[in-house]
């Protein structure tokens, strides 16, 4: 069984839906506008479902996790706008059938696990998506507690993944807000975690999309400045889309191999296998994956 963690894909009716809007986020054509970030060309191929399909297939993947792309911003969007688009998401991403697996999604701005709830319990859901934009800090993990602890109490793993980025200077590279905000949102996100959240949620496995921003790597600095990385958690992952060989490599020096989850952030990345050996490729695309959504022993 090979799984890849993360990717994104939009099926017609969401697409639909952000064609239909008339503030941000939304498509005009197939530009994207976001207030972040400059207006986006998406590339119509990379939202052909069965080309997708066929290309997961013949790369031997059975379980392709997708995402909603929470730098558009919808889990912050006002309950009621936010919620009509995360539920059109949900219905039209479960509808594609396999491989795809799909995060569930929740507006953040004022937390209800009323929809979370039965969403968690269809098999096809692999688990909660929360932007790390929700997860800031110790005060913003407390306030996403009755969605936490829904994911919690289900069984389900919670995906942090970069959430919107803030209007910047005009001239920024396209690149700028996937090498700035977005690192920097889950470095923090992970940080917060590290000292809040654990606490309270004791056993909610937990997985931090582009290796967590490698905040891992910062021990030191940390230590330096009168923190502790503190005794490895066996409930928190790291998702490696947007790096390889030496960033991979970098990072289980300091948390292991055991936590090291595969995700490609298909269509903005592609799957990448760092080259460190056969059982480390089997824990990557296989093992450490399937513990992250069932918490079954590797």
């Amino acid at each position: 069984m090979r799984i890849d963690c993360h990717q994104h894909l939009w099926p017609p009716g969401f697409i639909d839906a952000l064609r239909r809007r008339r503030v941000h986020p939304y498509l005009r054509g197939w530009t994207l506008h976001l207030p972040g970030e400059a207006p986006y060309a998406v590339d119509p191929a990379a939202h052909d479902i069965e080309a997708r399909r066929s290309r997961e297939l013949a790369e031997g993947k059975d379980q392709v996790l997708l995402s909603l792309s929470s730098p558009l911003g919808i889990e912050h969007l006002p309950a009621g706008d936010g919620a009509e688009l995360i539920a059109l998401w949900h219905d039209s991403a479960l509808e594609l059938g396999d491989p795809y697996r799909v995060w569930a999604a929740a507006p953040v701005g004022d937390p209800d696990p009323g929809d979370l709830v039965k969403l968690l319990r269809d098999e096809r859901i692999a688990g909660l998506q929360l932007p790390a934009t929700a997860l800031a800090d110790p005060d913003a993990i407390a306030r996403m507690e009755p969605l936490l602890a829904e994911a919690e109490r289900a069984g389900k793993p919670v995906l942090v993944h970069p959430g919107p980025a803030p209007p910047g200077p005009a001239g920024l590279p396209a690149w700028w807000p996937a090498l700035a905000p977005y690192v920097a949102q889950q470095h923090q996100a992970w940080l917060a975690w590290h000292i809040a959240g654990r606490r309270r949620h004791p056993r909610l496995r937990i997985a931090f999309v582009a290796l967590a921003g490698l905040a891992p790597l910062h021990h030191e600095r940390l230590a330096a400045r009168g923190g502790t990385l503190g005794p490895l958690d066996p409930y928190v992952y790291y998702e490696t889309s947007s790096y390889g060989t030496r960033a991979i490599d970098a990072l289980i020096r300091v948390v292991g191999v055991d936590p090291i989850v595969h995700g490609s952030d298909r269509p903005y990345a592609e799957p990448v296998d760092p080259g460190l050996g056969s059982a480390f490729t089997h824990a990557l695309f296989t093992a450490n994956p399937r513990h992250l959504l069932t918490g079954e022993p590797r």
